[in-house]
């Protein structure tokens, strides 16, 4: 059985920092590209970032590049999402998910599991 479980969620302040890690089990963790999502109440769940099988290649949505970064410890089936900067507009149930693929894709279609999410709240 997959599960996916993230962690890491919190209230911030705008301009602070959160780590998100999410730990993988029941799969072959190094045979999946890994990635980040979230959902904002009433809006669609939209990509944030993935990272390829081997760490080797990562993929970001343009509104958090140069804010946000994604890594992986495939010796913990962990992957981590480190949040800097923290807007308002950040604020969002974060979830991470696994994509049976070599590459980091975009789109939640593509994906084959996912977590239950944490959820990340930015105040002004």
């Amino acid at each position: 059985q997959v599960q996916l479980v993230e962690s890491g969620g919190g209230l911030v302040q705008a301009g602070d920092s959160l780590r998100l890690s999410c730990a993988a089990s029941g799969l072959t963790f190094t045979m999946y590209a890994m990635g980040w999502f979230r959902q904002a109440p009433g809006k669609e769940r939209e990509f944030v970032g993935a990272i390829s099988r081997s760490a080797l290649s990562t993929a970001y949505a343009d509104s958090v590049k140069g804010r946000f970064t994604i890594s992986r410890d495939n010796a913990k089936k962990t992957i981590y999402l480190q949040m800097n900067s923290l807007k308002p507009e950040d604020t969002a149930v974060y979830y991470c998910a696994a994509d049976r693929k070599l590459v980091p894709r975009t789109s939640v279609e593509e994906y084959d599991y996912w977590g239950q999410g944490t959820q990340v709240t930015v105040s002004s």
